[in-house]
């Protein structure tokens, strides 16, 4: 089985990426893979940020390897908090703390559109390809279920009536951004099997 770096330290993004994968690829977190690193996230960009980090694995290990950066984009708010979802309510990181910034700068918008954007950087043989994934929906007025993570308990994607939250794995894959970038991913390597 192929085996592939995921630059990430972030368990649950791990977990949704094999729950897409399934045995297709070994995915190997960076704490497998004995890289004890935080990757700056600097840019401006969620494709900026996943370059840099598919990037700075690849440099260390030589190895074929992937990295995503997701952001929430909430219309009304002039797509924030966008590339900086996972630390917008300080550097700290702190879901509770970003879903309560995000639901307080929304009081009084009617308009609750909103959309996750998951972009994924694939270095392959010293090569760069890119993955978009697009998932619409709305947030909610409050906080509803308690699976996944970050601001899963305020989005309801397109067609369901449930957050996130609410969610089972397999029922938020059926909907998912992650879920989405992760399919072209899958199919891109399946194409390149082989030829390496």
């Amino acid at each position: 089985m192929r085996s592939i770096i995921f630059a990430t330290n972030n368990k649950n993004k791990v977990s949704e990426i094999r729950a897409v994968l399934k045995d297709s690829f070994q995915i190997i977190s960076l704490k497998e893979a004995g890289i004890d690193i935080d990757i700056p996230e600097p840019h401006q960009t969620l494709e900026e940020n996943a370059r840099e980090k598919s990037a700075t694995i690849y440099t260390i290990t030589g190895k074929d390897c992937f990295s995503e950066d997701t952001g929430l984009e909430v219309a009304a708010l002039n797509n924030e908090p966008g590339v900086r979802s996972a630390r917008y309510a300080g550097d700290e990181s702190d879901f509770k703390k970003n879903t309560e910034k995000l639901l307080e700068n929304l009081k009084g918008h009617m308009d609750r559109q909103a959309r996750f954007r998951t972009v994924i950087s694939l270095m392959l043989n010293g090569k760069e390809y890119s993955f978009e994934g697009i998932c619409n929906g709305t947030i909610t007025n409050k906080e509803i279920g308690t699976n996944g993570f970050g601001y899963d308990p305020v989005f309801i994607p397109e067609g369901s009536t449930k957050t996130f939250a609410e969610m089972t794995m397999d029922e938020k894959n059926q909907y998912s951004h992650r879920k989405k970038a992760t399919a072209k991913f899958a199919a891109f390597l399946n194409t390149q099997h082989g030829k390496d």
